[in-house]
């Protein structure tokens, strides 16, 4: 059976090679024998979130996001049902704060969010720009993550978990720790990257759950992930230092 995978607004939200984490969850399927096929959602279009596996929402400006909220509002209950029911979500940057409860603009304008998560974004006083470092667990197994983060919004969770805590960089507010957001099957975060091709652990996870999803065998076959966990090693050792 094919994973369908759904990659919205990819015309408006690609910020920093956000397409790259499409690219990224494809060829580890295929690598695999794992048929999928990618389906480009944009403005307007028909869609129905339970046909689908794994849906992608990159980052934006204040402008996008607002666009697609817009859009996204009549889609929301189909979009609620799906999430309660597997979905498996990876939203970044502006695309995470939409699937919270409001980003309030910097001149006080609410953009109102979809309410799938329970976190909202206000914008900040000056960008949280750079490098990051996040120690997160997935799926038992501890892992460090790496990215770019570059958003003036600073977002506040109200129950919901982190992705993971912040080792290096501002992650979601500058100040409490964290960084990113999980609910059920849905990942939001601020980093760019891409994240997925620094992160194949993250991407991993994003496949199996996917499978899960679908009532697939979702035991992966190992891949040789050389290249890409050195490439992530490097990235963390140039911030960090040697520290564990």
């Amino acid at each position: 059976m094919t994973l369908t995978v759904c990659h919205l607004y990819p015309d408006l939200l690609n910020l920093y090679g956000d397409r790259g984490n499409i690219i990224a969850f494809t060829q580890r399927c295929r690598w695999r024998g794992i048929p999928v096929r990618v389906m480009e959602v944009n403005l307007g279009d028909k869609v129905q979130c339970q046909d689908y596996d794994f849906l992608f929402i990159g980052g934006g400006s204040d402008r996008e996001q607002d666009l697609m909220a817009q859009d996204l509002a009549a889609r929301v209950d189909n979009l609620r049902a799906a999430v309660e029911e597997g979905l498996v979500v990876l939203a970044i940057c502006g695309g995470y704060q939409l699937l919270g409860k409001y980003y309030r603009l910097p001149d006080g304008t609410k953009i109102r969010g979809l309410g799938l998560m329970d976190h909202h974004t206000e914008a900040g006083d000056a960008r949280l720009i750079g490098n990051v470092v996040v120690e997160a667990e997935l799926n038992g197994i501890k892992a460090r993550l790496v990215g770019f983060e570059n958003h003036g919004g600073r977002t506040r969770l109200n129950g919901v978990q982190p992705l993971g805590r912040v080792v290096r960089g501002g992650g979601n507010n500058g100040i409490d720790g964290t960084e990113g957001a999980r609910y059920k099957n849905v990942f939001g975060t601020y980093l760019h990257g891409p994240l997925l091709p620094k992160n194949p652990a993250l991407t991993d996870l994003l496949i199996s759950l996917s499978l899960q999803r679908k009532g697939l065998d979702n035991r992966l076959e190992p891949l040789d992930d050389a290249f890409e966990k050195r490439a992530n090693q490097a990235m963390a050792e140039k911030l960090l230092g040697n520290q564990p």
